[in-house]
């Protein structure tokens, strides 16, 4: 859902959707007999045995491939957001919630919600969460270890008169949601050395929705929940990390053609081009040191101290938000040097109060390029795709139009969905680093982490569709270091209003 932004902070922000794909791979298992032939158990039994074993399995050797089948497309003017198919609980149900690195918590609609929405747009079934109905699920506390957690960064509040741990979220697009945490199974598929084993979890804290506001409400693009992909000790990355099943690293690769698609894997992407800079430490977000910005070669007249990083401004890494967004003091410099620098052929184009272009050639031949410059001497080479949106066309030229949009009295920076395109991005918590490279994401990945052996392990998950994901979806060749745990993710939509 994009970024939480402290009071009077609000932008047009929209979600990241992902999809995943995983298939078989041939195995040999040998097994022992754990129950006598002649003892007789229940089938829920035999599976509850079978999930405490995987269990076992998954933290003794430091992780797994994981299968989050996600739906969703690049193009600004359909969907518009990013999301993914979770199942929590037991038994397992399904939920459907965006993907957003903007924000930390895991939290899906309730049942006794108000104002969630009953039916989407999406063509997907909605859920509510039921704690009551699913008997691995428990209440958290005020007095709870992970409450407490959550208090250090603000993604939990108390409240006295029950004792319950709970969460009120206000996101960049004025849109928020209230709630109560509960802790249940997150269920996934896994492999394992080459084998796939079905049916694993791991227990979580989540939020329980009550309460529901703003765009959320709404029933075109609605959704169960978010899923965040923040750094803070509430994300999932944080609690699977904690227990020894995933690494404190993610990264992803998004497709920026109209089809979609790409990889979010929770484990590192190695490409000999990435470039690494440094996060700014101790910030809630992704934010970077964003230095200067060059067009065409060219530096920009903008005072560095514009980029600096404080409570209330700095440059932000977000997947969760479909555009990107200057802070005034660079837009209109930034605007100005798009148009001097762009052909004769070229002619600019005011639609909407937006900085548009109309021409009958191709964007790569008569737009410049676009250099963003971080600590650590690490460069993000911007092609006119990565800056521009084409909306529409008159008289046979096309009209495009600058998606990086002016941000009037707040000295913030946002690299959306537009920019992180098209490169891969690997968002390295343990390392305290960002990385991207410029990447065909339909080719194949190298994925490693770290693990308590070091040995390397390559795995191709083209090989995983077979697991229930959609079979149109890309293959990729995804190398993991023992046992990542993967999502390869089908990418869909960003939204655009011009």
């Amino acid at each position: 859902m994009g970024l939480l932004f402290p009071a009077g902070i609000l932008i047009a922000v929209v979600v990241f959707h992902a999809t995943v794909v995983l298939s078989s791979f041939p195995a040999t298992l040998h097994l022992e007999r754990g129950v006598p032939a002649s003892h007789k158990l229940k089938l829920s039994q035999l599976k509850e045995r079978d999930r405490v074993r995987h269990s076992r399995m998954l933290q003794s050797s430091g992780g797994g491939v994981v299968d989050f089948p996600v739906q969703g497309t690049f193009d600004p003017f359909l969907v518009g957001l990013y999301y993914t198919r979770l199942q929590l609980g037991s038994p397992p149900r399904d939920f459907y919630v965006q993907i957003d690195t903007g924000s930390d918590v895991l939290w899906v609609s309730c049942s006794s919600c108000n104002g969630c929405p009953v039916s989407s747009g999406l063509h997907i079934p909605l859920n509510f969460f039921d704690p009551g109905s699913s008997p691995t699920a428990s209440l958290i506390s005020c007095s709870d270890q992970r409450c407490s957690l959550g208090l250090q960064s603000s993604d939990s509040v108390c409240a006295a008169q029950n004792n319950q741990c709970g969460y009120t979220f206000q996101y960049g697009d004025g849109s928020g949601t209230s709630g109560y945490y509960v802790s249940d199974l997150l269920h996934f598929d896994t492999i394992l050395g080459g084998s796939v084993m079905n049916n694993s979890s791991a227990p979580i804290v989540f939020g329980c929705s009550t309460l529901q506001t703003g765009d959320l409400t709404k029933p075109d693009r609605a959704v169960d929940g978010i899923f965040g992909f923040g750094q803070q000790d509430m994300s999932v990355i944080s609690q699977l990390a904690s227990q020894g099943i995933t690494p404190r690293v993610f990264s992803h690769c998004l497709k920026g053609d109209d089809a979609g698609g790409g990889i979010l894997v929770l484990g590192e992407i190695v490409e000999p081009n990435i470039v690494y800079t440094p996060l700014v430490p101790s910030q809630p977000h992704y934010n970077l040191n964003l230095q200067s910005i060059y067009v065409n070669g060219q530096a920009l007249a903008i005072d560095p101290s514009v980029f600096a990083t404080s409570s209330n401004q700095g440059t932000i890494i977000d997947s969760g938000t479909t555009l990107a967004y200057l802070t005034e003091a660079a837009y209109d410099p930034f605007i100005s040097a798009i148009t001097s620098n762009v052909s004769p052929s070229v002619s600019p184009y005011l639609s909407k109060g937006n900085q548009c272009y109309l021409t009958s050639s191709s964007i790569n031949d008569v737009f410049p390029q676009v250099s963003l410059n971080f600590a650590g001497g690490s460069s993000m080479i911007l092609i006119p795709q990565d800056y521009l949106i084409q909306q529409s066309s008159i008289n046979g030229a096309a009209l495009w139009c600058v998606g990086f949009q002016k941000i009037q009295g707040q000295a913030i920076t946002i690299l959306g969905d537009l920019v992180l395109k098209d490169k891969i991005f690997v968002y390295d918590i343990a390392g305290q680093r960002i990385g991207w490279a410029n990447y065909d994401c339909s080719m194949s990945v190298n994925v490693s982490t770290a693990t308590n052996t070091g040995k390397s392990e390559y795995v191709n998950p083209g090989t995983l569709i077979n697991n229930g994901s959609p079979k149109n979806m890309p293959r990729k060749l995804i190398p993991l270091t023992t046992i990542p745990f993967l999502l390869h993710v089908l990418l869909l939509s960003c939204y655009l209003f011009l």
